[in-house]
């Protein structure tokens, strides 16, 4: 058993003749077998010997005697045994005693093995190599454990530099951020602001020069705002466009306002990122420290909901959080999940507002309205809701319901002989960019069975001017349908009249604003008087909306208006109510 370093073997007795049996006896086996000495023999006279050269010999066994003076074998091999350092140590007993009740005593003071007295050549070379090479088997596990214990280690190091820093900016990570601001507040420290800001249209930079040059942008951002930071204060991305500040020694707004300055400035000049020169600007949402702050979250997410109110006002915002945001948070929230649950529980229904011929001033259709029947609130006006499932998506849904309950509604007065009513539906900006719009009416019309030329889908200008292109062959594809289409609101968009002529159109809609102050402004009745002379030459029928007086009545039957809607006539009423108001009498 050949090895690069000798083993180390110490014999423990004391009668120094048994030392040099054994070495005899080792070494006669050795020549009888053909193989070389691989092992270095030492002597310890006694057990307290034994104990104090155990570091210099460094042994790999150790031949122990049982029977000596003073300190027993069984003693010395329990003291080995009980160091951590040579607990794995191979101890072998030589004793004389043979019964089962002394070898447990060895076993039990923790010997690995035993040879009876007298030695035998054969028996001491076999027992020796056996602990030896099971030392060595310990060892190199140990080795390797030791091993992999420093490369666990070394990667958990690297982790944790990894969770605590942001791997494209190499500035602080959000996990970084969070434990400063908890050791804050342990400390009962609160004179500190958490300054959140959040690109405007970044992925606008991703989507048209690609991701590489969105992380380049990025790096030049972060690369400006660590220009900004003071001693002690930390910098930290929190997001894919987000960046956090946490400054500390802040006690005011006032206090805060030449840093904020700051950042902002540092975005009024482009951004060079490659070969081009980017501008972009920032919202900003602040939190100021306060004792109300239990957790490392909270203020993060005060900041975050005031970054997003000034996103609401439109680029380069700052918004200072305050309670009464946290809690028109709560109710958004409360609000989307009602509408949602509103949806499921089909509790949005049609109103039906009549739509008049001005000229006979009889029934000549109706626009369809929804009003939620909220279980506990009653009737809730669009007002109310609208603009939330404008910004969910919650309306193409909505829209679709709404559709298919007018339509349904239409076919049945048709089947009770009102045949020439016709129904307007309005279709939202978020319902006419819906890829699945022309699929959705479709299936309405398969399932309700209503006569297409029979619906009018009111689209508002803004619709039209978010892509035109693909606004004309969307309207093409209805009006192949024999769908009429109306532009709604006509004339508080910012469409150009000498276009309009392009769009595949059947009516236009006066709206409202401009109807009620006919009267109050000459500017307004000249603008209902062009919109009418508009339509006209473009052979389209026009709509004039919010009628409320007989004097707005008059002037636009004056002014040649066809048709018209409004509280003079009636306010959105339910399917029964405009049957009980003999509408349909």
């Amino acid at each position: 058993m050949a090895t690069s370093q000798p083993f180390s073997i110490l014999v423990v007795d004391d009668e120094p003749n048994n030392f040099e049996v054994i070495e005899t006896l080792l070494s006669i086996e050795e020549t009888a077998l053909g193989e070389t000495q691989d092992y270095q023999l030492h002597y310890a006279a006694s057990g307290a010997a034994a104990l104090e050269l155990l570091t210099l010999f460094q042994p790999d066994v150790v031949l122990l005697d049982v029977m000596m003076p003073g300190m027993s074998g069984l003693e010395v091999c329990q003291r080995i045994k009980a160091m951590s350092q040579w607990q794995a140590l191979p101890i072998i007993m030589v004793t004389s005693l043979t019964s089962k009740a002394d070898l447990a005593r060895c076993f039990a003071a923790g010997a690995d093995d035993f040879i009876s007295k007298p030695v035998t050549g054969l028996e001491l070379n076999a027992r020796v190599r056996s602990m030896l090479r099971l030392h060595r088997q310990h060892q190199a596990l140990a080795n390797f454990n030791s091993h992999l214990e420093k490369m666990v280690q070394e990667r958990t190091a690297q982790l944790q530099a990894m969770i605590a820093q942001d791997g494209l900016t190499q500035l602080s990570s959000r996990t970084f951020l969070l434990q400063q601001l908890a050791e804050m507040l342990r400390a009962q420290y609160f004179s500190f602001a958490v300054v959140y800001l959040d690109c405007d249209q970044f992925k606008l930079v991703n989507s048209a020069f690609g991701h590489r040059v969105g992380n380049q942008l990025l790096l030049a951002i972060a690369g400006r705002l660590q220009q900004l930071l003071r001693p002690g204060d930390t910098l930290a991305r929190v997001g894919e466009d987000e960046f956090c500040f946490l400054l500390r020694q802040i006690d005011s707004e006032r206090a805060l306002e030449p840093f904020i300055q700051a950042v902002l400035q540092s975005f009024v000049s482009a951004f060079e990122v490659g070969n081009c020169e980017i501008f972009m600007t920032a919202c900003i949402g602040i939190a100021l420290g306060n004792r109300a702050y239990q957790q490392a979250e909270e203020p993060l997410q005060d900041a975050d909901t005031a970054m997003y109110k000034a996103k609401q006002r439109g680029k380069s915002g700052c918004q200072i959080f305050d309670r009464q945001m946290a809690m028109a948070m709560l109710e958004r929230l409360t609000l989307e999940t009602d509408l949602q649950r509103a949806l499921n529980h089909q509790e949005f229904v049609a109103y039906y507002q009549p739509i008049i011929n001005l000229h006979t001033e009889a029934l000549c259709g109706f626009e369809a309205l929804v009003r939620w029947q909220h279980p506990s609130r009653g009737l809730v006006s669009p007002n109310d809701f609208i603009p939330c499932m404008e910004e969910t998506g919650l309306i193409v849904p909505l829209g679709i319901a709404i559709l298919q309950q007018a339509c349904a509604q239409l076919l049945a007065w048709h089947q009770q002989g009102h045949t020439d009513l016709t129904m307007s539906v309005n279709l939202s900006v978020r319902q006419f960019a819906s890829p699945t719009l022309l699929a959705d009416i479709d299936q309405v019309l398969a399932e309700t069975g209503l006569d297409p030329t029979s619906l009018k889908l009111e689209i508002t200008e803004s619709a039209l001017l978010e892509n035109a292109e693909t606004a004309i062959g969307i309207m093409a594809q209805l009006r192949s349908r024999q769908i009429h289409i109306s532009v709604d609101d006509f004339g508080t968009g910012y469409s150009s009249l000498s276009s309009l002529h392009r769009f595949p159109l059947s009516d236009l809609k006066i709206d409202r604003s401009f109807v009620s102050q006919m009267d109050e402004s000459q500017r307004n009745f000249k603008i209902v008087s062009t919109i009418l002379s508009l339509g006209d030459q473009l052979g389209l029928t026009v709509v004039a909306e919010g009628i409320e007086t007989r004097q707005q009545l008059e002037r636009l039957q004056q002014l040649g208006c066809q048709l018209g809607q409004g509280y003079l006539f009636s306010q959105p009423l339910s399917a029964d109510a405009v049957e009980r108001a003999l509408w349909l009498g």
